[in-house]
């Protein structure tokens, strides 16, 4: 499983782009892409965009026989259509295609319940509705399965709500983020889940991240608020030990050491200089962490390259590569092979001043940082073999397939 983190670090091994989908996303304007993510059992890629269609893109065969050479544009085998802009998804953990009946995922979209949709038939399944106070449907700016896949988290304004997978409807569990004017404040923005203890992380857009427990919602932590921006991602390392936070506007990804809760290790400096959500990833052992950024570049950081006792300091990538000509908003490492799937786009502005919004909905839609300069549209999905050559070492690589590496 870490291999392809060894192999991309290699002097003069980059990562191969074999292919993707670009025509997919090309029918509608300005159709950039807002995140890419691996099913938990590695077989296909979910894909959000701004035309508010959800594409499951299947590995194509012959990326397992090293017959690159035979590689074409891949082409979604699901479409799915969300009533307006797509605020989160996810994919449910337990998803495998031997198990049909494990194979799904759950979308949120403004002024629509949740819905679960099928990832055989692309067809709605079921439909959680959270309502507000006023007995209004509200809608839920993030999702999250709980780790055995029973419960569904969704994020508010300073509520979380917990649905029970396996029962549709409007009964939820809600969990309020401030108990007596004290906790977390804001959207609850983006949820991860401890691989290793009952505790569940909750970023907002008040710029701060708190630790809950998963029985009964209790606040365990609120980590001090760091970030220059409203929190979009953040996820735990395999251990535990660990949470990276990154937020919008923001060019920190902050690493916390939740056994000294309040303490950051150090942090990785990327350029963000956009509301969208920028997603970061961690590779299966944990040691290196990747992500994309304003400039269509990726870093890859190695996280035990930070000196033990170090408090706050600025950890330097290992590589840094031109993935896109634009935005890369989403970056998602293979559960067991050495492929990384990234996406790229972003809203563009053609006046000054038109990426100011702050509100929850700008966020999702991103924003061009420099609207006065001509910027090249690049609105792709791409898979990336990040790992030893193996049977394609006899081979000529195309050039046009190679990644454009960045001096650090």
């Amino acid at each position: 499983k870490q291999l392809y983190s060894i192999f991309l670090l290699k002097e003069k091994t980059n990562p191969q782009m074999l292919t993707g989908s670009w025509t997919e996303y090309s029918n509608f304007p300005e159709n950039y892409l807002k995140g890419c993510k691996w099913a938990p059992d590695g077989s296909c890629i979910l894909t959000n965009s701004a035309d508010n269609v959800l594409r499951v893109f299947n590995v194509p065969p012959e990326i397992y026989s090293y017959s690159w050479d035979a590689l074409t544009e891949m082409s979604p085998v699901l479409r799915m259509a969300e009533g307006d802009t797509i605020y989160d998804y996810c994919w449910y953990p337990k998803m495998s295609s031997l198990q049909p009946d494990t194979c799904f995922l759950a979308s949120s979209s403004r002024d629509n319940p949740v819905h679960v949709w099928d990832a055989f038939y692309g067809e709605v399944r079921a439909s959680f509705r959270p309502y507000n106070h006023l007995d209004e449907l509200t809608a839920a700016h993030s999702l999250c399965f709980s780790p055995d896949g029973t419960q569904l988290y969704c994020g508010f304004d300073k509520m979380v709500r917990v649905f029970y997978t396996e029962r549709p409807g409007r009964d939820c569990e809600e969990r309020p983020t401030i108990v007596k004017k004290q906790g977390q404040s804001g959207i609850i923005s983006c949820i991860s889940f401890s691989p290793c203890q009952s505790v569940y992380a909750c970023g907002s857009y008040s710029r701060c991240a708190g630790l809950y427990s998963c029985q009964d919602g209790t606040m365990l932590a609120l980590l001090p608020t760091l970030h220059h921006g409203g929190l979009t991602h953040l996820l735990f390392s395999p251990d535990g030990n660990y949470l990276y936070t990154g937020g919008r506007k923001d060019p920190e990804i902050l690493c916390w050491d939740l056994r000294e809760p309040g303490k950051v290790v150090f942090s990785l400096k990327r350029n963000v200089s956009t509301n969208q959500r920028i997603y970061f990833d961690l590779d299966p052992s944990g040691r290196y962490l990747l992500s994309g950024d304003t400039e269509g570049v990726v870093s890859v950081w190695d996280t035990l390259s930070a000196s033990p006792d170090a408090n706050e300091e600025l950890l330097q990538p290992q590589r840094r590569f031109q993935a896109h000509w634009d935005c890369t908003n989403g970056i998602s490492i293979h559960p067991f092979m050495p492929l990384l799937a990234t996406s790229s786009g972003q809203r563009q502005f053609p006046w000054p001043g038109d990426s100011e919004g702050d509100s929850a909905s700008d966020t999702e839609g991103g924003a061009a940082s420099r609207p006065q300069e001509v910027t090249r549209e690049d609105n792709t999905l791409s898979l990336w073999w990040a790992g030893p050559l193996g049977a394609a070492e006899d081979g000529e690589t195309r050039r046009d397939q190679e990644a454009v590496v960045v001096e650090v």
